[in-house]
């Protein structure tokens, strides 16, 4: 698997193969996935160690080793992924629309697969598993390009996932795995044109732009989540606290974590105290705006740079705002449009940030946690786009599809 100038044109030749294949075969194919990452659970550990330690010698920052790490339970959920993709029901061949021309042809708008989809990824090898069954799923073919800090996390699940394809006598080549890690030769991925058809860059702000620049292949930006939660004057104080707690803390190193916190200024005395406190036994940083400061001086100053950062650690911003406007516009300013939530009583304070925040994924009184494939009943994502086209949000199984016109005729011809 080093031949890296016509990985995609083997791909491509799979993809062919993958998309004939009936629903029954592709579940097939799943459940075998699913069972050897259970059977293999002592070797990915293995190799994964491999990884760690090398990460943990260079240094690497406990929140990004983390994303790194698969242990028992983050295999078993690799596994249940796998098993939950098998059980739903296929995106292919779903008619869109149906009508016939005033000529008589007969038109079906119809779901079809895009054919080789290349997923650039960071630091989570779980990816290679997740995008990979959503991509057999959909009856495409993928290229995946991890990080180098997984290399043999990734070398080996896709070697299990290829050995799968085999022993089905099936082409391998619709895993395939761009282990060149160089950074100057991912435009050697990215110039395949010809028979990738889409990009799916996940990671940070860094490697999406440079995807962005130097790719040659439709792309679709994800994962940048600059989340932030505003609670309004309305709020219910004690479940704003768990929501907040929930979006910081439960996984700080992930996407759809708070990396910002609002505070309706007419609650800020009630509510600030306690929420910072909480955050503050839980190791959290706040870095915080001079209104803020005058309530709790031991809070750190924040800059404009601290209120458009993905911290994906244990920090996160604060600012007291006049209103629900004020909240909305520091929105437009900030936020990535990835996640944000009001927490509130007020039902026209709620349907008003519903309306009027241009985020992919916007929440009344709920953690930003839950915007995920999985929780959302996707069976898993191949990422979340924060674009308008032709995807937004977490992208399932459906957003790894296109469409094509079947049109039957009568033999007609056009006057």
């Amino acid at each position: 698997m080093n031949s890296y100038e016509n990985i995609g044109a083997r791909a491509k030749i799979a993809s062919k193969q993958i998309a004939l294949l009936d629903d029954e075969k592709i579940n097939e194919i799943l459940t075998q996935i699913a069972k050897c990452f259970i059977e293999n659970k002592e070797n990915i550990i293995r190799e994964n160690k491999k990884d760690v330690d090398k990460a943990k010698a260079d240094g690497l920052r406990e929140n990004l080793i983390d994303r790194l790490i698969l242990n028992d339970d983050r295999i078993e959920s690799m596994s249940n992924g796998a098993k939950k993709l098998s059980k739903l029901k296929s995106p292919c061949n779903e008619i869109i629309d149906e009508f016939e021309t005033v000529d008589g042809l007969k038109i079906q708008k119809v779901t079809v697969p895009f054919g080789v989809i290349a997923v650039i990824f960071e630091s989570r090898p779980n990816v290679n598993a997740d995008a990979a069954c959503l991509a057999l799923k959909s009856k495409n073919a993928i290229v995946l390009k991890g990080g180098s800090d997984a290399k043999n996390t990734n070398a080996y699940l896709c070697k299990l996932m290829r050995e799968t394809l085999m022993n089905l006598d099936l082409n391998p080549d619709a895993i395939c795995l761009f282990d060149d890690y160089k950074r100057e030769n991912l435009s050697v991925l990215l110039n395949q044109s010809q028979t990738i058809d889409l990009v799916i860059p996940r990671g940070g702000a860094g490697l999406i732009q440079k995807v962005k620049k130097i790719s040659k292949i439709p792309v679709i930006e994800t994962g940048v989540g600059n989340c932030t939660i505003y609670v309004d004057e309305f709020a219910d104080l004690d479940k704003a606290i768990d929501i907040i707690d929930n979006a910081k803390t439960q996984r700080s190193s992930v996407c759809n974590a708070a990396e910002g916190m609002l505070i309706h200024q007419n609650i800020a005395k009630e509510a600030l105290v306690p929420i910072c406190n909480r955050l503050l036994n839980k190791g959290v940083e706040i870095r915080a705006c001079e209104k803020s400061r005058l309530i709790m001086p031991e809070l750190k100053p924040a800059t404009e740079e601290d209120y458009k950062t993905e911290f994906l650690s244990n920090i996160i911003s604060c600012k007291i705002v006049e209103d629900i406007d004020e909240a909305i516009l520091y929105l437009d300013k900030y936020s990535t449009h990835h996640s944000d939530a009001i927490i509130t009583t007020n039902e026209n304070n709620a349907e008003k940030f519903l309306s009027e925040v241009d985020s992919a994924c916007v929440y009344v009184n709920s953690s930003t946690r839950f915007t995920d494939g999985g929780c959302f009943g996707f069976g898993a994502e191949i990422g979340i786009s924060t674009q308008k086209l032709h995807a937004r949000g977490p992208m399932g199984l459906r957003e790894l599809q296109t469409y094509k016109y079947k049109i039957k005729g009568n033999y007609q011809i056009r006057e």
